[in-house]
């Protein structure tokens, strides 16, 4: 460990080893909440909700679905959901899923649900997409993928509630060109 020199910037006026970056627990000038700031330059980092994007897929009659390979909800089924990557459109992040997920491609035809989970700090964006083909496979944070049919969708094993949501909206508005997004069920 580093010793104290009076004329050292890297310690504070404690003697204590000054942390680079923010690492100043605060409320900034003009702002509400507390937030990390950084001592020497006044830097703020905003902790925002991660936007998570996904796509009900659809060949004919039947839903894509793949079953998870890592934690969380490891084994359980889902559609091919994830975290929107930077310098993505939210389109681009949900058939970039789908092709991680489930090595299939996709044409997304429109915004399905917009799903709020401030309990977990989520925003959740899910589309309705057509296969381009019935082409498929588990990609590497997949177990399996398969396409189900309605009463094949295995939904005593579903990994999230938004996973049951998305495919019941899917289905409400199966031949419908135009219609809005739903957010999360009230009661849930």
């Amino acid at each position: 460990m580093p010793e104290k020199n009076d004329s050292d910037p890297d310690f504070g006026e404690t003697g204590a080893m000054k942390l680079p970056g923010p690492n100043i627990r605060t409320i900034p000038v003009g702002d509400d909440r507390e937030r990390l700031v950084c001592g020497d330059c006044g830097f703020v980092v905003y902790d925002n909700p991660k936007i998570i994007v996904g796509a009900v897929c659809t060949w004919q009659d039947r839903y894509l679905m793949v079953r998870r390979a890592i934690e969380p909800r490891l084994g359980y089924w889902t559609m091919p959901i994830g975290y929107m990557e930077l310098g993505e459109t939210t389109e681009q992040g949900a058939l970039r899923e789908v092709w991680e997920e489930a090595r299939a491609r996709a044409r997304i035809s429109g915004l399905l649900s917009i799903y709020s989970i401030p309990e977990i700090s989520q925003v959740h964006m899910i589309y309705r997409a057509e296969m381009l083909s019935d082409s498929f496979e588990p990609g590497p944070e997949s177990l399996d993928a398969g396409l189900f049919t309605w009463d094949e969708i295995p939904w005593d094993h579903l990994a999230y509630p938004n996973v049951g949501w998305s495919l019941n909206h899917e289905r409400e508005v199966k031949g419908l060109d135009s219609f809005p997004p739903r957010g999360r069920p009230e009661r849930a």
